[in-house]
């Protein structure tokens, strides 16, 4: 996916819902002008990041990565532009096919939809616009991005994990949240998948900047 689809993509998902997850439900968070504006920015700010060449090794290695995430405000979606950035990757969006308004997102509200499938986790299947991208077979890493939910990653990524197959690839989780850390969020994810060589992962802030991802990337050997 073209950088500017996607940014286009992760805006519209920003216009869909108002709340990134925090301690032990998803909390609000950025409005979607400011989250769409630190995607924007990710472009010149990531320009001197120190994990460009992680990505020019990557390349000459042959090797081919992925950048998938489920956003619900655009924080995570922030995130997951400056891994593509700093590292040449493709991005892909994960998308409901019936995407969260603000009210459906709100967990101070026991009857909206968020807090309902929280209750019931028969409710937590969500169906998504598509699961697997175009070339998945080629993608030898996979970086998976998700806002933290009650403590767990925001059940709409769930899709995707149990509809594709991780053997042999090298998946490296990353969450964003207001205060929750990571927890036992990727371990869950990877028991989903059955497959593949899942790292220890990365939380991030809501406010998150391309500095903080380059630090991180820095210490992966890519």
């Amino acid at each position: 996916m073209k950088r500017r689809d996607f940014l286009k993509l992760s805006a519209a998902a920003a216009l869909a819902g108002a709340a990134a997850a925090c301690g032990a439900a998803p909390a609000a968070s950025a409005s979607s002008a400011q989250a769409s504006s630190l995607t924007a920015s990710s472009a010149s700010s990531t320009a001197s990041a120190a994990s460009s060449a992680a990505s020019a090794s990557a390349q000459a290695a042959g090797s081919r990565t992925l950048v998938a995430c489920y956003s619900a405000t655009g924080n995570t979606a922030a995130v997951a532009g400056y891994i593509a950035d700093a590292t040449g990757a493709d991005l892909f969006l994960v998308q409901p096919v019936d995407p969260y308004t603000d009210e459906e997102l709100n967990y101070n509200d026991s009857g909206s939809r968020v807090s309902q499938e929280h209750a019931d986790p028969a409710l937590q299947t969500v169906e998504l616009e598509a699961t697997t991208p175009d070339g998945w077979a080629d993608y030898d890493t996979v970086f998976v991005g998700y806002p933290i939910w009650w403590g767990q990653a925001g059940w709409p990524l769930n899709g995707f994990v149990t509809g594709n197959d991780f053997a042999g690839k090298r998946v490296i989780p990353f969450c964003t949240s207001a205060s929750s850390g990571l927890g036992s969020s990727a371990q869950n994810l990877a028991q989903l998948a059955g497959s593949g060589d899942w790292q220890e992962g990365m939380r991030f802030r809501s406010s998150a900047s391309a500095e903080d991802v380059a630090q991180w990337l820095a210490g992966l050997s890519l």
